[in-house]
């Protein structure tokens, strides 16, 4: 499976968006400086104040491509108006500023007020040109058509940064499936390992010490020395407590109540064969986990579990919540046992490896651990977020 998932690192780059969106700067920064060579080569009168102009509607526009709010990039862009404006004003040839200022209507505003502002700013051009030069179509015409040519390019570079965007969330979203793929692989991985060593401890390891505590209590049976017959009854308990640990390791590296059963009936079954008396409830509506966290609860339940029945006294009585809410499924495992210290957690020298192991599973998957005990009351609970439903495009 994983030979055939891509890697996010192997899907080729595209144009973005911000690549394009600096073309058009570059292009727009260009159509401002048309505007000063020209008044530079015509020998304009005011050539230092349309200078000063040109550099005040380039600086307007850069603060615009840095500009993160709304309202901040519209009120520059009023700003740049104003300076196309004031070229005008001052007999310089903004009929190029316009063109740019056309180029950004028609990409940053809705489409509505971007021509309408590409209308307004034409017929600004066309009167400037009629009271220069008087009526005359050249006057007329070369506005109209620039203002034209420019809605084309304008509408077409509005298209290309939809089309890019677009693609760009299509990349990013396939770089996080293909992100989450490789993780249920890696997790399928490990599951796979821990069933595989499971099914060798419990075929090799388990079976033999099985077989040695038989042969020793056959032994026991046959009239041996006192001497002799006390090391084998040592041998006898040895392989008998190597046995349960060796049925402990199996029952942590593979739930077999998850074997053809849903996470519920799981943790229903493993309620069920605990001595103590423990009621089984769920709460909200059950969701779908991934295969690690429903392992995870299993393995806390049966561990949290075999605590009460070891410490929390003869008469204890457990409950075991699963509920599903408010983003996250939780698992609650509370006793009316005898208590203890719970700060036995955070001291590695005290007798607590199983809720520290608790505790490491929970983290490892990104969950939330909490314990709280007193006498009468003892409560276990573990968290984990739930997976995030993506919506049909």
């Amino acid at each position: 499976m994983s030979s055939r998932v891509p890697q996010p690192s192997t899907v080729p780059s595209v144009p973005r968006s911000v690549q394009l969106r600096r073309g058009l700067d570059a292009l727009v920064a260009a159509l401002a400086a048309v505007v000063l060579l020209r008044a530079l080569l015509q020998r304009e009168p005011h050539v230092v104040a349309i200078a000063l102009l040109v550099v005040v509607f380039l600086a307007l526009h850069l603060t615009r491509t840095v500009a993160r709010r709304a309202a901040a990039r519209e009120l520059l862009l009023l700003g740049m108006v104003g300076a196309w404006a004031a070229l005008a004003s001052v007999g310089a040839d903004a009929a190029y500023a316009s063109v740019g200022l056309f180029l950004v209507f028609l990409t940053e505003l809705a489409l509505p007020r971007a021509l309408l502002a590409v209308v307004a700013v034409a017929g600004a051009d066309v009167v400037i040109g009629v009271v220069r030069a008087g009526w005359t179509a050249g006057d007329v015409a070369a506005p109209v058509l620039g203002a034209g040519l420019s809605t084309l390019i304008g509408l077409g570079f509005r298209m290309l940064f939809d089309a890019t965007t677009a693609q760009q969330r299509l990349i990013e979203e396939l770089q996080r499936t293909q992100a989450a793929l490789a993780e249920q692989e890696r997790a399928a991985g490990q599951e796979a390992e821990r069933q595989r060593l499971a099914r060798e401890i419990h075929d090799t390891l388990a079976q033999g010490l099985s077989s040695i505590q038989l042969l020793l209590h056959a032994a026991e049976v046959e009239g041996l020395p006192a001497a002799a017959s006390e090391k084998v009854t040592l041998a006898r308990t040895t392989a008998a407590a190597g046995l349960a640990e060796a049925r402990r390791l199996v029952a942590e590296l593979a739930p077999a109540d998850l074997v053809g059963a849903s996470v519920d009936q799981a943790l229903q079954r493993v309620c069920e064969r605990v001595p103590v008396p423990v009621r089984y409830q769920v709460d909200g509506e059950p969701t779908p986990l991934p295969m690690p966290v429903e392992a995870a609860l299993v393995r806390i339940a049966q561990g949290a579990l075999a605590n009460v029945e070891r410490h929390a006294g003869p008469a204890a009585r457990a409950v075991v919540t699963l509920g599903y809410g408010a983003g996250r499924v939780r698992m609650d495992v509370v006793d009316d046992g005898i208590g203890f210290d719970t700060a036995v957690v955070s001291e590695p020298g005290l007798p607590a490896f199983g809720l520290r192991t608790i505790r490491a599973r929970v983290t490892e998957l990104g969950g939330a651990f909490d314990l709280d005990s007193e006498p009468g009351h003892t409560a276990l609970t573990v968290s984990f977020p739930l997976p995030v439903a993506v919506e049909a495009p």
